[in-house]
């Protein structure tokens, strides 16, 4: 098809279907027209097969074609984009090769990063000092480039009169883990958006971990040695013409009608929970609470965004401390299987850049670019972290923020961002000795900072011990697996419960009845104020975080069963687990109470009361004698009097030595500081 041809062509198209988008386009001052192909395709087929073949030449005769309709605006320059491109157009970013250069392809990917936005020189005029004859040269390559000699026979040193210029960003797309095989390293693209894609609008969907459907076409570039010469190899990179984002299907689920009425039946069954905790993980044996947790987990809780705008999570988090060879990866492995949008990293491997975001040198455009991490990517999903016990301390605190407020902050390298973090996050670890005590506090066996400890919701220690019954059980579960794998099928498919959980997390928002808020209420009170009081420090059994994550589990609970309230029932569900846990972790087996205490910080309040007290009898004796220095044994006495042992006062007395409370002056003698 000739030129004039293919200009005649689009004029007839767009002053058929666009003409009021057009006027309306120019109006506003918006210099560019999205065209929908499948439209174009009805007009003329011809044009189309030619517009797929070589797209660069075709938009140009589009442009030519607006520029000759009477507008109300002198226009200087006009783009057109393409939607709804073929299905046989779309590439993966791993199969470019090529064979595809110059065809105009689309495809999806998550944005890893993002540059800033810069001016490049498209075209650029030149006159010469002898004649005052004007030169266009036009810029394509990297290198600025000057004429090198005019008609008049001059060479060298033109004076340059006006360029173009283009506003130009770049950013890296990555193929999205939902469509790799499951081992396969995920390629990148580097792609190139120029004039309006780089505007305020589009500047919000294409921010790093947002899903973006990139249609363009693919360019070569050359890539310059040190030498100064030019490399036989060349940089591929897709020239956008149209970016879409993708964000608002969550989750890639198509559920039919069957498929919607087996949900359906599992969620009317009334053990539901224990249905889908049986199926979670059918080749693990036992851990029924800890399934039942992650069953919660995958379900949610809802996000509630209040007028003042805070903002209260709707995720659950969840801790697994367990003895070695307890199953703690494989139900994380599992997790990563079934959970909408799962991430999977291991302590080592995983640095506080890789969890949430780095910023780094962009090469493609110079300057500096943010790149998301896991638990940014896997906003709305999962983020699944196995060995948490072996990550760096530095790496472990950049998790404060994405774990209670949601969103991940930077700013580094003069970029300051906040990305957002909706993810759901599941973590193993190890006690510090490799194995749990059974006899100390569980919290100095998990070396973790309080902190931290204290944003998960459920924390499950999985103890591994000696148990006849129970040993024999699980042995001839484990072998008999092992002589017929087939045998740990769950009745439910996998991809049924993908489906289930990736349908109630969009679909399901139940509300608190009063019955339910009155449960809770009661037993956050019953258990606030059931801590003993010793030595006048209250132990403190649970605080307003456990409160809000019995809110979270109870609405889990009522997602479940497709419940658009959250009942009584559920409400007890939730009370259920985390007593379990409380139980478990925070009981202190001197006094019986459950102590938060022994869970988030390194003193409990049983400890914090003996210091108190021997503070007090030091107090006391000073006053009695009269003077400042107090033999020990004095000491000793006294707190033997008020039910505290010599070895216990001794050891309160070394850490107030080591606190630098006391000192002592002599030996045998002791003094207040």
């Amino acid at each position: 098809m000739e030129v004039d041809e293919q200009i005649k062509v689009f004029r007839d198209f767009i002053e058929q279907n666009y003409w009021p988008q057009l006027l309306e386009a120019v109006r506003k001052g918006n210099y560019f027209l999205v065209l929908d192909f499948g439209e174009l395709v009805k007009f003329n087929t011809e044009i189309c097969e030619e517009l797929l073949e070589s797209p660069e030449e075709l938009l140009k005769a589009g442009e030519l074609a607006i520029k000759e309709f009477d507008l109300p605006k002198k226009i200087v320059k006009f783009s057109l984009r393409m939607k709804n491109l073929p299905v046989s157009q779309k590439l993966a970013i791993s199969e470019i090769r090529s064979k595809h250069l110059g065809k105009f392809i689309w495809a999806e990917g998550v944005v890893r990063q993002k540059s800033d936005v810069r001016p490049h020189v498209t075209a650029a005029k030149f006159e010469c000092p002898s004649c005052g004859n004007i030169l266009n040269v036009l810029q394509l390559d990297k290198k600025y480039k000057e004429p090198s000699r005019c008609s008049c026979g001059r060479k060298g040193k033109f004076k340059e009169i006006s360029k173009e210029l283009v506003d130009g960003q770049g950013l890296v797309l990555e193929e999205s883990p939902d469509d790799l095989d499951n081992s396969s390293q995920p390629k990148r693209m580097n792609v190139f958006l120029k004039d309006d894609l780089v505007s305020p609008i589009t500047e919000k969907r294409s921010s790093p971990g947002s899903r973006v459907k990139v249609a363009g076409w693919i360019a070569e570039v050359p890539i310059t040695l040190k030498t100064g010469g030019q490399s036989t190899k060349y940089d591929l990179i897709v020239e956008a013409n149209n970016v879409e984002p993708l964000q608002d299907e969550l989750y890639d689920i198509d559920v039919n009608e069957k498929e919607l009425e087996e949900i359906r039946k599992i969620a009317k069954n009334p053990n539901v929970l224990s249905v889908l905790a049986n199926n979670i993980a059918p080749s693990i044996y036992g851990h029924d609470k800890v399934k039942e947790a992650l069953v919660l987990q995958l379900a949610g809780g809802c996000r509630k965004e209040r007028p003042d705008g805070v903002v209260t999570r709707g995720d659950m988090h969840i801790l697994l401390i367990g003895d070695p060879g307890s199953g703690k990866s494989q139900l994380l492995k599992r997790i990563t299987k079934i959970g909408p949008k799962a991430r999977f990293t291991s302590g080592k491997g995983a640095t506080a850049a890789g969890l949430t975001a780095s910023v780094v040198k962009d090469e493609f455009l110079g300057g500096w670019s943010l790149e998301a991490g896991t638990l940014v990517l896997a906003n709305q999903g999962f983020a699944v972290i196995d060995e948490m016990d072996k990550m760096g301390k530095d790496d472990r605190s950049a998790l404060h923020e994405a774990l209670e407020q949601q969103t991940v902050s930077i700013s580094k390298a003069n970029i300051q961002a906040t990305l957002k973090c909706q993810t759901t996050v599941l973590a193993a670890a190890n006690p510090k000795f490799g194995r749990f005590d059974p006899y100390g506090i569980i919290s100095e066996q998990i070396d973790l900072p309080p902190t931290l400890i204290n944003r998960f919701d459920l924390i499950f220690p999985i103890k591994d011990l000696p148990n006849r019954e129970k040993d024999e059980k699980m042995a001839s579960f484990i072998l008999s697996l092992h002589q017929n794998p087939d045998k740990a099928m769950s009745e439910i498919s996998t991809t049924l419960l993908k489906k289930y959980f990736a349908y109630i997390r969009q679909k399901i928002e139940p509300k608190m009845t009063d019955a339910a808020v009155e449960e809770l209420k009661e037993y956050y009170i019953s258990m606030r104020n059931s801590g003993g009081v010793e030595g006048g420090i209250k132990s403190i059994p649970i605080t307003a975080r456990q409160l809000e994550g019995l809110v979270r589990l109870s609405e889990a609970s009522a997602k479940i069963r497709l419940g658009k309230t959250v009942t009584k029932k559920d409400a007890q569900k939730a009370i259920e687990l985390i007593d379990y846990c409380l139980n478990q972790i925070a009981k202190d087996k001197e006094t019986g109470q459950i102590d938060i205490d022994r869970l988030t910080s390194k003193l409990t309040a049983t400890q914090r009361s003996t210091i108190s007290i021997v503070k007090e009898v030091i107090h006391t004796l000073e006053e009695q004698l009269g003077m400042k220095v107090i033999p020990v044994e004095m000491v000793l006495q006294a707190a033997a009097e008020k039910n505290i042992s010599a070895e216990t006062a001794e050891d309160v007395m070394e850490k107030l030595r080591r606190s630098g409370d006391i000192f002592e002056p002599k030996k045998g003698h002791i003094q207040r500081l």
